[in-house]
Formats: C-alpha cells, sequence, structure tokens
C-alpha cells in the first residue's frame, strides 16, 4: 500500500507507481521522442516549428509534439518537455532579448530541475537576432544537458538556406 501525503491511497498496481516514481525522481525522459516548443510574435516562428516538426517526422522520430507557447496551456508544455528526451525551442527576438512566453517555460523548467536531456535552439530575428543568447543563458543554468551544435538563425521569414538549417538541427537532435 502507498499512503501519500497527498492523494488517494494506492493499493492496486503498485509496480505501475513505482515505476514512474523512479523515473521522475531521476529525472529520466518517460518516451522517446521531441517536444518543438515554440513562442512566436507575428506567425513567423510558427511557420517554422510547424516545417520543423514535418522534418522531425520524415525522418523517422518516434514522436513529435508541438506547443504555441502564446496560446497552448503552459502547464502541457511542462508535462511534455518532461515525458519525451529531446526539446527544440524556438523564440523570436523582443527588445534585445527573448519573447517573454519562452522566457516564462524555459524559467520554469530550470525551476523544475529539468535535466538529462538533448535542447536544439532556433532563434528569429531581423536585424538583431538575441532570443538564442537569452535561452541559451538560461539552458546553461540546467544540468546534464546536451546542447546541439546546430544552432539556426531565420531572419524573419525562412528561405531555402535556413530550410537546410533546420533539417540539419533535425538531423543532429535525432542522432
Amino acid at each position: 500500500m502507498i499512503c501519500p501525503l497527498h492523494g488517494p491511497i494506492l493499493k492496486e498496481d503498485l509496480g505501475h507507481y513505482i515505476n514512474k516514481y523512479d523515473i521522475w525522481s531521476s529525472y529520466k525522459a518517460e518516451d522517446d521522442g521531441v517536444l518543438v516548443a515554440f513562442a512566436s510574435i507575428y506567425g513567423n516562428t510558427a511557420s517554422a516549428a510547424r516545417e520543423l516538426v514535418k522534418m522531425l517526422e520524415e525522418n523517422g522520430a518516434k514522436k513529435v509534439a508541438i506547443a504555441d507557447l502564446t496560446r497552448d496551456d503552459m502547464a502541457e508544455a511542462i508535462e511534455d518537455a518532461f515525458r519525451y528526451d529531446k526539446l527544440i525551442v524556438l523564440a523570436s527576438s523582443y527588445n534585445a532579448e527573448v519573447f517573454p512566453p519562452m522566457e516564462h517555460f524555459l524559467k520554469h523548467l530550470k525551476d523544475k530541475n529539468y535535466q538529462n536531456r538533448k535542447i536544439g535552439i532556433v532563434e528569429n530575428g531581423t536585424w538583431a537576432p538575441s532570443a538564442a543568447r537569452c535561452m541559451r543563458s538560461i539552458i546553461d543554468g540546467m544540468k546534464d544537458i546536451t546542447l546541439c551544435e546546430k544552432q539556426v538563425t531565420i531572419r524573419s521569414t525562412l528561405n531555402e538556406e535556413t530550410r537546410k538549417e533546420l533539417k540539419v538541427l533535425a538531423d543532429e537532435i535525432l542522432a
């Protein structure tokens, strides 16, 4: 019997609950998959995120989830970040920083001790991209994170060159 401080008393299928506790308490991923989380101001970063999802699926990713941090439930985005072993963050530059919904998401992950994951970074900025620097500064404070070598900078909208760079990132995160 498991008698938690908060919640119901568990009497059946205790192995299932103990296994979940082991996964969660050691910060392991539950599933092999990728969360693509984005924060887009005008829709161009959102378009890049959707194209990246297609690339990941075409490359054989077992599971790909997508989260629009400006519209979707933040708690579900956090849940998916912990569920999957890989994360790609895409955000617009904003006032020489990163668009606030992405900052909020990453700080929340850091506060929850997010670790043992592989992360890719994509920024969008026309004249002075700053999102990657800001996202990286938050991610650098997390434990046991493997950052993809390929970092993509989009200048407003996707073009053939940045599509190729997204493909390289998709290949690297799945390697």
